[in-house]
């Protein structure tokens, strides 16, 4: 195995951790003033905002964009490339006192300007017909796992955990209805039916189903935390050769999330009953983090995944690039920094990560490295 210590970090790494370094200084000693200048200059982002008007209340920009350069070295392997990870660009609009309309693509920068659109992420129309209620049609997110239920906004990781990447439906955005809200005092629920087909506009349902619920419970006020959460989400997967989900028949996901003080701790235990050729999976996630300042977080993670039979498993995004074949048995630990310049709004991520997959099967699962991986985030 090739140890941490016999990879060449490129020049242009070493160079963004300089800047971004020095940025974050800047930013500590000038704090409210950069706060300020922020707020100016993501308002641009609202072309239009009144509340005495009975029709539009607000139309703002929206959409997000991500860099990466990643630099990754293992034993079956090396792969390193600096790309434009996500753009996307639409808009958000206030209606009528309690609806919504979000229209936003997604295009790649990594292509010709002719060839940049990739397909539609949010087209919905919402309504929120009481304050503890919001009802959601068409193509949008459907969330579930720990990082799967969060934005890739505000991820505290470069990339989603390979707990999420193997049992979360990664093509993320489905047409379908979705309702949520709250049910009492602490709880929360969300539930929908989506159809199976990830089509990249509205989908024409030529694949099955999917139905999700989630039921989260809150004891920060109870336990006098900062944040206190416990979740359970629940999929049932209408079992289709032809959907672009994973081939999960059901997942279960136990979700915590725990902050006092600077120290934090967010948890994912989930499980997937697969069908086809897919074998039964379950892993952990514990992704403990401490806010140094409001501007410098680490952040670190384990992440472990079996599957019940051989070839069961995926690699993450980048191991993913070295070695496509899949494991049955799958350890990492990831340390990262992370650097708010603007909130997770304009931020800086680091992430330093080790992962192994065993393939008893021995049909080129087999992965042992190291990862670098650095990235800007924007959004508004």
């Amino acid at each position: 195995m090739k140890s941490f210590t016999d990879m060449r970090l490129p020049g242009y790494i070493s160079a963004i951790i300089v800047i971004v370094l020095s940025m974050t200084a800047a930013c500590e000693a000038a704090d409210g003033e950069n706060v300020v200048g922020f707020d100016k200059v993501w308002r641009y982002a609202t072309l239009y905002e009144n509340e005495d008007n009975r029709f539009v209340q607000k139309f703002a920009l929206s959409g997000r964009l991500q860099l990466d350069a990643a630099w990754f070295d293992a034993n079956e392997g090396d792969y390193n490339d600096v790309l434009w990870r996500r753009f996307r660009f639409g808009f958000k609009s206030d209606l009528f006192r309690n609806w919504v309309l979000h229209l936003e693509g997604d295009f790649d920068h990594n292509n010709k300007l002719g060839e940049a659109y990739s397909r539609l992420t949010d087209a919905y129309i919402g309504w929120s017909p009481k304050d503890n209620l919001t009802i959601k049609a068409l193509k949008q997110s459907a969330g579930f796992t720990l990082d799967g239920a969060t934005s890739s906004k505000k991820l505290l990781t470069m990339q989603r955990n390979n707990l999420t990447n193997n049992l979360w439906f990664t093509s993320e955005y489905f047409t379908g209805l979705l309702a949520k809200g709250d049910m009492g005092r602490n709880w929360k629920y969300k539930a929908g039916v989506f159809s199976s087909d990830g089509s990249d506009e509205l989908s024409q349902f030529e694949a099955s189903y999917f139905t999700l619920f989630s039921l989260a419970y809150h004891l920060t006020e109870s336990l006098n935390l900062d944040e206190g959460m416990v979740r359970l989400d629940y999929v049932y997967n209408d079992e289709d050769v032809d959907a672009d989900t994973r081939d999960f028949s059901q997942v279960l996901s136990l979700v915590t999330k725990w902050k006092t003080g600077p120290w934090g701790l967010w948890s994912d235990i989930s499980a997937g009953k697969g069908y086809a050729e897919q074998s039964n999976v379950w892993g952990v996630v514990l992704m403990p983090f401490y806010n140094v300042t409001k501007h410098i977080q680490p952040v670190f993670r384990y992440t472990y995944l079996h599957s019940d039979e051989h070839n069961g498993l995926r690699l993450g995004r980048y191991e993913n690039r070295i070695i496509n074949n899949r494991g049955d048995e799958y350890n990492e630990i990831y340390g990262g920094l992370n650097i708010f310049f603007y909130g997770h709004k304009f931020k800086w991520q680091t992430g330093l990560q080790y992962a192994k997959m065993k393939d008893s099967a021995d049909d080129g699962g087999t992965y042992d490295g190291w990862g670098l991986s650095t990235g800007l985030r924007l959004s508004w």
